[in-house]
């Protein structure tokens, strides 16, 4: 009986074994056809990983991270039997071929390299089901399409950028749709709750993090994009259920970077995907809307680091559910969806095999002459900023793009001052210099460039974000080429002798900021000090933290744990009476009360706003802070509440009287609001003595007309696009005068640069501190509608207003927006923790 029982199960384990391994089908493998409904992150994992095990001599399967709620981020890399037993040799090869390996010349008869990104937005749900189908006919051994297209193409598939946005989509619909999807648009199976599934779990759009790398999903990704360098990268997306399809070419602007050979291949590529919507009748689109300029997105930064990138978008988007009613009468169905995505898939793999000897050849250019010739006017960028904590930042930034940096010697260089403007002489001691003469040049031009080059007005993004301004450090382009030698970055010496009466830290960046919270969280004592000082004969700056070991003594070792961390320098003081300045028991020295933080979310809240703050403090403050619903905000909930911060949203409860009064009864007593874009532009038109300010035709009541003036309303219909812009303002970098003797300037020694993405504006206060002001003419960077220009100048960005005991700080435009804008981090940090102390 034994034996029968072991024979038995010995012959159902092999004939599983036997069967697990034969590739399935999508549909097979899930127990319904693609498209029936959605299919959950966790089941396409495990077809990606059933379809690794059935076929391990043409695909392997990579996890190159986890999401921040555990979901695995996940690589299928696919090629013919031949070119997968060498998969690490081509790779090392494409590396050769920029540049970035040089082990040995590169090869040019090697195989394209094509990226498929699928999933980026979570909502645009189609495109990580037809991931699925993809990797299905590109391991067929029935296809002889794609065995052909194999034999010189290696394909690397993401199934979903952003599990956890998708899942968040997928599980909402999935609970919510009947038997049956409802295409009526108005079913509840339309309207998705807030914060929508486009975003990842801190509320980010992935699509515009690929240059900064803010987050843990596009950090791991990037990491393996620069292991690989891809010919092709695509990203699909969805747009409005209206929408015809869209592929390359793309739209104007181009950036002046990209090559001619990479807008002919758009049209090459294009083409080839019109051949096959032409002959199913699918509408498309190509040429409009979607452009390429900004570089943080799937399809612009692949193409600054030498790919055909490319962004396709379907129509269904985040409202489009299973099915969906178009206004032409015509129901989309996720099927449908799906069928148009796996063509253009199909069709990139296949046009890149056609093509494969000039892309590769093209590529291989591409970095010779980036390497060659250095790509744009300026050769040298050098950053002549002494700021530790700034140039830690920078050089993380460098490595995480493979950027190389060095350090240029000479008694003096002339350069484009980035503050000033101007070129001017300036000495090169202690910098920092990135060459033009290296593989990511292109990217370096791009990032680097003072003013971006615009071929066209109409832009999908911001057109302004050069990084001595994102990072707000000193910094010269040059023109000539510049020798760089190993650069080495000044490591924090700490000044500690025994029996010390306190402790000095500086507080001149992000990473202090980093220092103060872990402090504060530690229980350690910390005041500052509101004016300079000199101690022994040595300066220090206001701002400066002040450590007594007077109720710290059981805190030391933390105290020096977390300086070490954070790159701090302590100097010792063996006494609080200072030789300038305030001494230590001065009233103008102050003690920082660690707050309770809250800030307002949920419905009405832009969750990109209130995804950057959450993340701010979570991920790179490492404090606690409290979420509370918008809509439940009351003097109840802020009972313990130091610190109240109101992303960009529309609050209801400001423009409801009894409502207002309760939150400013709070804030009389001793609260404090931080109040950021149209948050802060609501507190004003609630009459709380912040007020918008007009502009000067606004102000103006002269009705005299000239004799064309009655023609002044007649405009083109074709020109209807070019007329909206004149009052748009996409993202323009404006120079704010600081004042920099008031704790929220606090660490800013050379002003602040400010991204502005509206024209709001603030009138001076009287009864309050206008710590951030925009004069005339500061503009620095990128477009501002015609309509727009003189209105911007003149007026409050950043201000501080006292109500009672408490404060309000205004913040006109986002101060850490999309998590890449440095420069910014240290003020809203001050916000928090310096303001009204």
């Amino acid at each position: 009986m034994k034996k029968s029982l072991f024979v038995f199960f010995t012959v159902f384990i092999s004939s599983y074994a036997s069967f697990s391994q034969q590739l399935k089908s999508p549909d097979q493998f899930l127990g319904y056809q693609l498209g029936d409904k959605y299919t959950a992150h966790y089941k396409i994992v495990n077809y990606f990983q059933q379809a690794a095990l059935a076929m391990p001599k043409m695909m392997k399967l990579e996890q190159y991270g986890e999401t921040n709620e555990g979901r695995p981020l996940l690589l299928a890399f696919v090629a013919s039997e031949g070119n997968f037993a060498k998969l690490d040799e081509i790779r090392k090869n494409n590396l050769r071929l920029t540049g970035m390996l040089n082990d040995k010349p590169g090869d040019v008869n090697a195989p394209s390299i094509v990226w498929l990104s699928y999933n980026v937005h979570g909502n645009e749900t189609s495109s990580s089901e037809v991931s699925m189908k993809t990797l299905y006919e590109l391991l067929n051994p029935n296809n002889a399409q794609t065995k052909e297209w194999l034999k010189n193409t290696v394909v690397i598939i993401d199934p979903c950028l952003n599990p956890d946005g998708r899942d968040r989509y997928v599980n909402w619909f999935t609970q919510v749709v009947g038997k049956t999807a409802d295409a009526n648009t108005d079913a509840r199976e339309h309207s998705e709750p807030w914060p929508g599934g486009r975003t990842n779990h801190y509320n980010f759009d992935l699509n515009r993090d690929w240059a900064w790398q803010t987050q843990i999903e596009t950090k791991g990704r990037l990491k393996k994009y620069n292991e690989w360098m891809p010919q092709i990268h695509c990203d699909f997306h969805e747009q409005g259920i209206n929408n015809p399809y869209y592929f390359a070419p793309a739209a104007e602007p181009f950036h002046e970077v990209i090559t001619k050979w990479q807008r002919d291949f758009q049209y090459t590529i294009g083409k080839n995907h019109a051949k096959y919507f032409d002959a199913n009748g699918w509408l498309y689109f190509t040429k409009e809307i979607f452009d390429l300029f900004y570089p943080a997105y799937g399809d612009t930064y692949p193409i600054y680091n030498g790919a055909i990138g490319m962004t396709y978008e379907q129509a269904g988007g985040p409202g489009g559910g299973a099915a969906a009613l178009k206004s032409d009468g015509d129901t989309l169905t996720l099927k449908d969806r799906i069928a148009h995505h796996f063509t253009t898939s199909m069709s990139t793999v296949e046009i890149a095999s056609l093509n494969n000897n000039r892309l590769v050849t093209e590529f291989k250019k591409f970095f010779d002459d980036a390497k060659n010739n250095g790509i744009g006017e300026y050769k040298t960028y050098v950053i002549t900023e002494t700021n530790a904590g700034k140039l830690k930042s920078l050089q993380s930034f460098f490595e995480a793009n493979g950027i190389k940096y060095g350090t240029v010697s000479g008694a003096s260089l002339k350069g484009y001052n980035y503050f000033s403007g101007k070129e001017e002489v300036f000495t090169t001691a202690n910098n920092i210099a990135v060459s033009a003469y290296q593989p990511k040049s292109a990217l370096i031009k791009v990032l680097f460039e003072p003013k971006s080059k615009l071929s066209d007005s109409v832009t999908y993004d911001i057109t302004a974000w050069s990084i001595p301004y994102v990072y707000g450090v000193q910094a010269y382009a040059v023109k000539e080429k510049m020798v760089t030698g190993v650069y080495s970055r000044p490591i924090a010496k700490n000044d500690l002798t025994e029996n010390a009466y306190g402790y000095l830290i500086n507080y001149s960046s992000f990473e202090d900021a980093k220092l103060l919270s872990a402090l504060l969280i530690a229980k350690i004592k910390v005041r500052f000090a509101e004016k300079d000082f000199t101690y022994n004969g040595k300066g220090f700056k206001k701002g400066t933290l002040i450590i007594l070991k007077k109720g710290n003594e059981d805190k030391l070792d933390e105290l020096m744990a977390a300086s070490k961390k954070y790159e701090a320098t302590l100097t010792s003081v063996s006494g609080g009476f200072m030789e300038t300045g305030f001494d230590f028991g001065s009233e103008k020295v102050h003690f920082i009360k660690k707050p309770n933080v809250a800030m307002l979310t949920g419905k009405s809240v832009n969750p990109s706003s209130a995804g950057e703050v959450w993340h701010l403090f979570e991920q790179q403050l490492d404090y606690s802070i409290t979420l509370i619903n918008a809509d439940e905000i009351n003097g109840a909930a802020l009972k313990n509440i130091d610190v109240l911060i109101l992303p960009d949203g529309n609050y209801k409860f400001l423009t409801e009287k009894d409502a207002a009064a309760e939150v400013k009864t709070w804030v009389q007593q001793g609260g404090k609001i931080i109040a950021v874009e149209y948050a802060a532009e609501l507190i004003a038109k609630a009459d709380w003595g912040f007020k918008l300010k007009k502009s000067d035709e606004e102000e103006k009541k002269d009705d005299k007309k000239d004799d064309n003036s009655v023609y002044a309303d007649v405009k083109r219909f074709e020109n209807r696009e070019r007329e909206s812009i004149t009052e748009y303002i996409p993202g323009s970098i404006y120079k704010v005068t600081l004042d920099d003797s008031h704790p929220l300037a606090f660490g800013y020694t050379s002003g602040y640069f400010t991204l502005k993405q509206n024209s709001d504006l603030y009138e001076f206060m009287k009864d309050g501190w206008n710590v951030g002001v925009i004069k005339k003419d500061n503009q620095v960077a990128g477009f501002v509608g015609s309509k727009l220009k003189d209105k911007i100048k003149d007026g409050t960005v950043i201000g501080v207003q006292q109500v009672g005991r408490g404060s309000i700080v205004y913040f006109a435009d986002n101060p850490i927006f999309r998590s890449f804008w440095e420069n910014g981090k240290l003020m809203f940090a001050n916000a928090v923790f310096l303001v009204n102390q």
